[in-house]
């Protein structure tokens, strides 16, 4: 049977199904794995996601003809058994399962491993083949717990109240921001949200989501409460006007790019703190072997160095070029330079102390 998924200049497309997983050009009929931009781009004549994040994308795209799939109902389109199963990336972020004539594809969008409690966790999907990101897919990252990224967050939040400094943390917009929200010790002093994020968290209160009291800056009178505040904003908040309100404050950025060596002086902030709602390398390996699947096609990412390790583990392995970014990215040439730094595999220990 010819493949069930192939590249066009569109994106991915099922051929039987005829319609398309996060196209890159509008199409008439798109799948979408997540609302990151990315993925979801505006123009297409219908969507299909899931029922979760349903409320992120109209958010984010506007009026658009969208239908909601709960996680794990089935829907049959041109003889195309199509479900949708948590990504565990973002709220509403799923994996396209899709079974044709016996051949069952999963097409991952972006996803991590490790349960955030601000979205449906990780579920693996047994298949044929698998379609998997890789954006951290270079042995050098390796996270560490989440918690104990979040108890960081806070102690350098509460040092900074002490010293009457406001604590500006950069981060994407939509996910990363909820996340950090999640993990935030509100004791600490009010927590302030950017416009760009606000939205978005009023987005994720509707979906059930637990998040912590938040206010707009415009809403803070008192300079003292700015001083013991948390700001959440954006990386384009960096260096704005907008941020020189908070006047003397330290800044922070976290992203799984904080791993390497000098990501946190290109980004010109005192503090980096790793984390990344992608899989890091031990994460998509799990992934990978939980489906099953015989054959891995490797999208966005260390391409290269993902197919060269898994054909070496006997397995069927292969890349689509595709025109997904990276809303956690600092630079490419950041990820050049680790690509170069690379060990092998199986024996690399960079991750322990990058």
């Amino acid at each position: 049977m010819s493949d069930l998924i192939v590249n066009r200049k569109e994106g991915l497309y099922c051929v039987p199904g005829d319609f398309y997983i996060d196209p890159w050009r509008p199409v008439s009929r798109a799948v979408i794995t997540h609302a990151h931009s990315d993925h979801a781009r505006i123009g297409n004549e219908h969507y299909l996601t899931a029922a979760a994040g349903v409320g992120v994308m109209k958010s984010r795209l506007g009026d658009i003809s969208i239908e909601g799939l709960e996680y794990g109902e089935q829907r049959v389109h041109n003889g195309v058994t199509i479900s949708l199963h948590p990504a565990g990336h973002v709220l509403g972020s799923a994996q396209v399962r899709m079974e044709y004539k016996g051949e069952v594809w999963v097409a991952s969008g972006d996803y991590k491993v490790e349960a955030d409690g601000t979205c449906a966790p990780f579920e693996s999907v047994a298949c044929h083949t698998f379609i998997t990101e890789s954006t951290f897919g270079l042995p050098i990252y390796r996270w560490q717990a989440q918690q104990s990224i979040f108890n960081d967050i806070n102690q350098w939040w509460r040092n900074n109240a002490a010293q009457g400094r406001t604590s500006v943390l950069l981060s994407y917009s939509f996910g990363k921001a909820q996340r950090i929200l999640h993990g935030l010790d509100a004791s600490i002093g009010s927590i302030i949200c950017h416009g760009a994020v606000e939205p978005l968290n009023h987005a994720y209160r509707e979906a059930g989501i637990r998040l912590p009291a938040t206010k707009m800056v415009s809403d803070v009178g008192d300079k003292n409460e700015l001083r013991q505040a948390i700001v959440i904003a954006p990386p384009s908040a960096s260096n704005s006007p907008w941020i020189k309100r908070f006047g003397d404050f330290s800044d922070a950025f976290a992203s799984g790019w904080m791993q390497l060596r000098g990501a946190r002086r290109r980004r010109g902030v005192d503090r980096g703190f790793v984390l990344s709602d992608h899989a890091d390398w031990p994460g998509l390996m799990q992934a990978i072997n939980a489906t099953g699947a015989s054959r891995i096609i490797v999208t966005h990412g260390s391409i290269p160095v993902m197919v060269r390790y898994l054909q070496q583990q006997g397995l069927q392995a292969s890349g689509f070029d595709t025109e997904y970014g990276d809303e956690d990215e600092t630079s490419a040439t950041a990820v050049t330079t680790a690509t170069t730094a690379l060990a092998e595999p199986s024996t690399s220990k960079e991750g322990d102390h990058a």
